[in-house]
């Protein structure tokens, strides 16, 4: 990392009261060297990727990052507050802010960044000495890891806590997150982990109250004394993720590292993350005494770990609660519990799906979880394809879907090809909608086992015309298919076939079966009397509609209803037809009332928000422009029981309109960039317009009425994190 900062990107004395003008001055350094092209185009980038979520930690610490085209090279800034900057953490402003910033489609860089970050921040010493340092230069090498923190510039040795009055001992007990919505969660080959052997003696019990095999309540060495042979260390393997960014993921590896050492544990954790992973080496596996899992995603080839004493937490467990973990760990395996798993025919997935389920998780959860991994997955298929087709038809016009195989038949030099090769490569894409819906909504039930049966079956509800709706019961019954298997006690000498031979062959055959002769024909037909309903759309059946998916739409900004009502518009465009045209349209458009109501509030009466929400008012201009229905939710999170309400009137507005209108859209997203493709386009702006009115006005109305009914409190200019109204 040392050539991504130097001195010159250090700031010790950061003048800033906001994170915006946090962002500017360190922004501003970066120009300066040369690594930032174009300031204010950065500046709306980052501002951009605040506006999904808060970038601050636990610990005074914030990560304000990007990527943007205006970045040169990969960047790393650095600077210090004396009076704390609020960057939405929960214990309050941070006093260490490291501005991070990636080339456009850099994403290895942007996760190598982040996470060797985010592993450091996890050592006292590392926060320590950049409290009490004097010398950028040094700064700069200590974060670079150039320069040991233990010996680290200015490093106060009596034990007092630096001036911001953060105990420099105390690691970050849990993490906001910085990763939202932009990128995975680790990048690449995660870092070799480091063994946690240690020579010194065990520390006393953390309080995790198991007991030994003998009875007594015992401490981790007590513990150790029963479960792991004499002259060796007890040792663990454990497994680290989180949805959607990085942070969090090294932080909890991080974190059980340093717990492993104090407590004389051999450790050796796995990183997953959606950019990818190394395995733990199944040699390292089968050593184990004993399992953590530190996850809110589904831990990736599960099985690998069947038989072991199983310790499954969410990620910030791994983070607050590392110590306690290693000690339950430790009492599990003295007692001899074995997961569930242990007894299934293979060791490729989850016998039960409890298994799958995070603790006191009911069914309805796991559903949920199980058809958003279907549809997270089949969404980057829908964005390739639904753009690629609606360029096709912005080029070559509508009839451009009816033009031969370019394989057959192209023109170097003349549109019309060019506009049906796009319009080919995405009718192809589109072709993998309902089997790749189909296979990760099994992935998600039971790992691996379930793409094969999954995406047969989604294959075969297209052979059938079932649908979309048919890709959904194909990924459930290829799930429970799997399931069922896995119960069956299979002997030894069969389970190494198991998951290449018999689980696919098996659970192919018994989906195929069912899909082609029990359940796809009335699948089929309910497809069928949908298709038809949504091409007889007219009137007060379409407004109905138009209400409804309006209201799913900016209820939860991006959540699971949000994701519901999406998925079933981009459904639709595998077959398109007038109807689903009409749907589509009208889930863009409701889409992107909430962010765009919100920027318009700012504008109008910016007194009634803080001086954050207003700068967030701008992002969310071009957010809400762009289909990015999550840039309202730094409003909603600080005022749910106002701006929600609000946000869904403005919705049903637009949907309600959006269908009278009979405005259609063939792109699955882009918001005001793919208006030329949409069918009556400027009824359709007059619907989004009208939408973003009503949720403007309703939500200054009621945050107006909140500041008549109670007086106002003056809050300080330096402190944006609190609303400067009474709650």
């Amino acid at each position: 990392m040392s050539d991504m900062i130097t001195a010159e990107l250090v700031d010790l004395d950061l003048a800033a009261d906001s994170k915006e003008a946090a962002a500017r001055s360190l922004a501003e350094r970066m120009v300066a060297a040369g690594r930032v092209t174009d300031l204010e185009g950065f500046l709306a980038d980052v501002a951009a990727r605040e506006a999904q979520m808060p970038t601050g930690l636990d610990g005074g610490i914030g990560i304000p990052h990007c990527r943007s085209a205006h970045v040169a090279e990969p960047t790393l800034a650095f600077g210090r507050s004396a009076t704390g900057i609020d960057f939405g953490a929960p214990d309050g402003p941070a006093d260490l802010v490291f501005l991070i910033a990636a080339p456009a489609g850099a994403d290895s860089d942007h996760l190598t960044i982040l996470s060797a970050l985010a592993r450091r921040l996890m050592n006292p010493d590392f926060t320590t000495a950049l409290r009490t340092a004097e010398n950028p230069a040094a700064v700069a090498a200590l974060i670079a890891g150039d320069l040991p923190p233990a010996s680290g510039p200015g490093q106060a040795n009596d034990g007092q806590a630096p001036a911001s009055g953060r105990a420099p001992a105390a690691p970050p007990a849990s993490a906001a997150g910085p990763e939202a919505a932009d990128t995975g969660d680790g990048g690449g080959e995660a870092p070799a982990a480091t063994p946690g052997a240690s020579t010194s003696p065990p520390p006393p019990s953390t309080g995790s109250g198991r007991e030994s095999t003998s009875g007594r309540t015992s401490g981790l060495g007590a513990v150790a004394e029963q479960s792991t042979p004499q002259g060796r260390a007890f040792r663990v393997v454990a497994v680290t993720s989180c949805p959607t960014g990085i942070a969090h993921t090294y932080m909890a590896a991080e974190s059980l590292e340093n717990a492993a050492r104090d407590a004389g544990v051999d450790i050796t954790v796995e990183t997953q993350g959606s950019a990818g992973f190394k395995k733990l080496p199944q040699a390292a596996i089968d050593a184990a005494d004993a399992v953590i899992f530190a996850h809110d995603v589904e831990v990736r080839d599960k099985g690998r770990f069947a038989g072991k004493p199983t310790v499954d937490v969410g990620v910030k467990a791994g983070i607050s609660r590392a110590p306690e973990l290693i000690a339950e760990a430790r009492g599990k395996a003295g007692r001899g519990e074995a997961t569930a798993a242990a007894h299934a025919a293979n060791a490729t997935g989850p016998a039960d799906p409890e298994e799958t389920a995070g603790p006191g998780e009911g069914f309805g959860t796991r559903l949920r979880t199980w058809l958003m991994t279907g549809v997270s997955y089949m969404v980057p298929f829908v964005a390739a394809g639904g753009l690629l087709i609606a360029l096709a038809f912005a080029i070559g016009g509508y009839e451009i879907n009816t033009a031969p195989s370019v394989a057959q038949h192209f023109i170097w030099n003349e549109g019309a090809s060019w506009a049906a090769l796009l319009f080919q490569i995405g009718d192809t894409a589109f072709t993998f909608l309902v089997p790749i819906l189909a296979g990760y909504i099994a992935y998600g039930m039971v790992d691996r086992p379930g793409l094969v049966p999954g995406i047969v079956g989604g294959a075969i509800a297209l052979t059938i015309n079932a649908g979309f709706l048919g890709g959904l019961v194909a990924g459930l019954l290829a799930g429970g298919v799997v399931m069922a298997i896995q119960r069956v006690a299979i002997p030894p000498v069969l389970r190494g076939i198991m998951p290449v031979v018999v689980i696919p062959l098996i659970s192919s055959a018994v989906v195929g079966f069912l899909m082609f002769l029990v359940v796809g024909k009335p699948i089929a037909w309910v497809q069928a009397r949908l298709t038809d309903w949504l091409n007889g759309l007219t009137g007060s059946n379409a407004i109905i509609l138009g209400i409804v998916l309006g209201l799913m739409m900016c209820f939860d900004m991006g959540g699971p209803l949000n994701k519901v009502a999406y998925a079933f518009a981009v459904g639709g465009l595998a077959d398109p037809n007038n109807g689903s045209l009409k749907v589509m349209a009208c889930v863009m458009a409701a889409g992107m009332v909430p962010p765009l109501g919100m920027a318009l509030a700012t504008t109008l009466r910016g007194r009634l928000f803080t001086r954050t929400e207003r700068e967030n008012g701008k992002a969310a201009w071009v957010l809400g422009a762009s289909f990015i229905t999550e840039g309202a939710i730094p409003f909603a999170a600080a005022d749910p029981l106002r701006v929600i309400p609000s946000a869904m009137a403005g919705g049903a507005v637009t949907g309600a309109l959006s269908m009278a209108f009979g405005c259609t859209l063939r792109a699955p997203h882009g918001g005001v960039f793919v208006v030329p493709l949409i069918g009556n386009p400027w009824l359709y702006l007059i619907a989004v317009a009208a939408g973003t009115v009503v949720t403007a006005l309703l939500v200054v109305l009621l945050k107006g009425l909140r500041r008549t009914a109670r007086p106002e409190v003056k809050a300080p200019l330096a402190d944006d994190a609190r609303t400067p109204v009474a709650a």
